[in-house]
């Protein structure tokens, strides 16, 4: 997955210094809150530690794109994805299951209840 819906940026909209933090809760779909709050206490968990990973990564990610994505529901959407891309692809999978057996059941219903339907189909096989 290259696309850039998947990529951690740096969120500068929601930013309180670099925008590290709210890019990561973005990336993560976690509050923005707890994610500060795990940057406190690993600032007292490291020694200190986190300050230069901290500017560092203000440095290396790049800047959220200002329309990366269209609504809320596709945000939630691509949050989903980037936490488990196997449960996105199994719910993917059975909404088109569903596609798929309500259209057989419309196909069962038309062809069962029209006999000159249901005779030129058998008559094509």
């Amino acid at each position: 997955m290259n696309s850039p819906r998947t990529t951690l940026y740096r969120d500068k909209h929601n930013a309180k210094l670099m925008g590290v933090c709210s890019g990561i809760a973005d990336y993560t779909g976690v509050n923005v809150g707890w994610i500060r709050f795990a940057a406190i206490i690993s600032l007292w968990l490291t020694g200190g530690m986190t300050i230069p990973a901290y500017f560092i990564a203000g440095i290396l990610l790049n800047k959220k794109p200002p329309h990366l994505y269209k609504d809320v529901d596709e945000q939630k959407y691509w949050q989903r994805v980037r936490q488990s891309p196997q449960r996105s692809a199994r719910e993917i999978r059975a909404q088109f299951r569903d596609v798929d057996r309500r259209l057989a059941d419309v196909e069962h219903y038309y062809v069962s209840s029209n006999p000159r339907l249901s005779a030129e189909i058998e008559r094509l096989r």
